[in-house]
């Protein structure tokens, strides 16, 4: 008697559809890798300004300026940063200038910056809004369908300002 050596038809037609099963589960995680990205951009702008925050606030107390309602600092910038209570003021000029990051005001989108900002409220005790150029506008498609980065001055001596990110990787 003769044995058999290989696979069947039928046994091949298994395999291939439990490979095609797999995929279909396994595939979702991997195509949304943009929206992840995205949030590590995102978790990445935030380590950035609590760092720079930090540093600020430590050039400030040694300028005596740490409880100061709104003034300005010197750190070696361009211009002079705007501060609260030791912290970052949140507005544009501020937080270009500490960050060296290239950030495009939301009222001129246009820009070759990587992050977009906007700013609600004047300083002091205002919140910027920033995303990343290409993700979706929260203007365009609301607060909760975007991801961003919430940014809020010190409100009081001895407060600290608040990051807030709110993210949806599969929104984003």
């Amino acid at each position: 008697m003769k044995t058999q050596q290989g696979f069947t038809l039928i046994e091949l037609v298994v395999v291939i559809i439990i490979l095609g099963i797999l995929a279909v589960t396994a595939a979702p995680k991997f195509i949304n890798l943009q929206g992840d990205a995205r949030v590590s951009a995102l978790a990445g702008m935030q380590a950035a300004l609590k760092g720079a925050n930090s540093l600020v606030y430590s050039k400030a107390a040694i300028a005596g300026k740490e409880k100061a309602d709104d003034t300005t600092l010197d750190i070696g910038a361009a211009n002079d940063v705007r501060i609260e209570y030791g912290y970052l003021s949140a507005d544009i000029q501020s937080l270009t200038d500490a960050l060296e990051a290239e950030f495009d005001d939301i009222t001129n989108p246009t820009g070759n910056g990587d992050w977009l900002i906007a700013q609600f409220g004047a300083p002091p005790g205002g919140t910027v809004v920033i995303w990343q150029r290409g993700a979706p506008s929260p203007l365009d498609v609301g607060l909760a369908d975007s991801c961003i980065l919430f940014y809020t001055s010190a409100l009081a001596v001895g407060e600290l300002p608040s990051y807030d990110i709110e993210t949806d990787p599969s929104k984003c």
